[in-house]
């Protein structure tokens, strides 16, 4: 099957929270969901439980488990149980459970930011505290980790890092190596590893995604990994994902964190999830071709037609980190894309240190929205 992913839906006519947040003259480049039709296979999946029409509580499907630990093998060689699994209604409440699973009021929390910005807040949200370690930006507008800062921002009191890979917003997808010395220096200190990679099935060929808790049996030991379908599929307002925690005790620790409060996931999410996983790969697989067209036509616009700003290539995700200190924009570049061309992105300052003087931009969409909303900006820089 080939997919029309030209075709712009109407997603005003829906509770879209990315249509509506703005005015209707606004085109919305923000927040990291796509402008696409979920897989066809998901959508007959939904229709299939929904025409059922009885809607209790429920359990966890043992082939969504199935498929899970199937996919894991397949693509990493990573070999789980589905009692690893750990399932939450979405990765931000999995790396908060995360900060609460360290049960130490005043414990530190490792950082990397300019970085997704649910994850600031988290160490707070459980009475710990942050420590920043911030990424380097290096000449050719990447990213880099400072191991010196990061050993040096460690304390007694540091009890878990939180990782973000692919990172959101510098699109960087770490490589062994990189990942390795991370795994090292946490368990030199015994500091937990939670590990965000929902965006892990969005991959740009030449970079591979490397699961951190996979290159180690005693890394595998420490480590909390957090992924779900939402990103890859488009399914976030279904609101299901999942944690992985090989650690009996660890498991045992982050489930009971969330008793109370976090009981089970939606079941339509479960379905979706099940069906994206077993039956989208066709539907991901052409998606990857349009989203890397779509980077490299915003890398070339961005570069080339946008005066003053730079964008490097992300290795992974569909956000592209535009760099506008040298623009001559005076105010916020948030502020003034929406203002002056009418495009909204998200702020960088909203990302932590690093993130001044930034926007993130959100090139999941037909190539028609991406050009209209480059070229109003290209429109708005020349008025400066």
């Amino acid at each position: 099957m080939t997919y029309n992913f030209d075709e712009l839906p109407d997603r005003r006519k829906s509770e879209c929270i990315k249509w509506h947040a703005h005015d209707e003259d606004v085109l919305p480049m923000w927040v990291a969901d796509m402008d696409f039709i979920s897989p066809e296979p998901v959508i007959d999946a939904l229709h299939d439980r929904i025409t059922h029409g009885v809607f209790g509580y429920p359990r966890v499907m043992p082939e969504l488990e199935d498929v899970i630990v199937a996919r894991l093998a397949d693509l990493y060689q990573w070999q789980i149980q589905p009692e690893d699994i750990v399932f939450t209604p979405g990765v931000v409440k999995g790396f908060n459970l995360a900060c609460q699973v360290m049960d130490e009021p005043g414990g530190g929390v490792l950082v990397n930011p300019p970085i997704y910005h649910p994850i600031l807040d988290a160490p707070k949200n459980a009475g710990m505290y942050r420590q920043d370690v911030e990424l380097t930006l290096v000449d050719d507008g990447s990213y880099q980790i400072d191991w010196a800062a990061l050993e040096s921002a460690i304390t007694e009191q540091t009890r878990l890092f939180i990782l973000c890979n692919p990172h959101n917003p510098v699109g960087r997808v770490f490589k062994q190596d990189e990942l390795e010395r991370m795994a090292e220096i946490c368990l030199q200190h015994d500091i937990t590893i939670c590990s965000d990679e929902i965006h892990c099935d969005l991959i740009f060929k030449g970079h591979r995604h490397i699961p951190i808790a996979t290159l180690d049996p005693e890394i595998t030991q420490n480590t909390i990994t957090l992924m779900a379908a939402s990103k890859t599929f488009n399914l976030a307002g279904l609101q299901c994902s999942f944690a992985v925690i090989q650690n009996p005790d660890l498991r045992e620790r982050y489930k009971h964190a969330g008793k109370g409060l976090v009981s089970w996931v939606n079941l339509i999410g479960m379905v979706a999830t099940e069906a994206a996983y077993r039956h989208g790969q066709e539907w991901l697989d052409e998606l990857m071709l349009y989203l890397e067209d779509n980077r490299d036509y915003a890398y070339d616009y961005v570069n080339n037609r946008l005066p003053g700003i730079s964008m490097s290539s992300p290795e992974g995700t569909y956000l592209a980190w535009l760099d506008c200190r040298k623009s001559g924009i005076e105010e916020s570049p948030h502020n003034f894309f929406l203002e002056e061309a009418r495009v909204a992105m998200n702020d960088g300052a909203a990302f932590g240190r690093g993130g001044d003087g930034f926007v993130r931009l959100n090139f999941g969409c037909p190539r028609s929205l991406l050009t209209d909303a480059l070229k109003r900006m290209q429109s708005a820089l020349h008025t400066l």
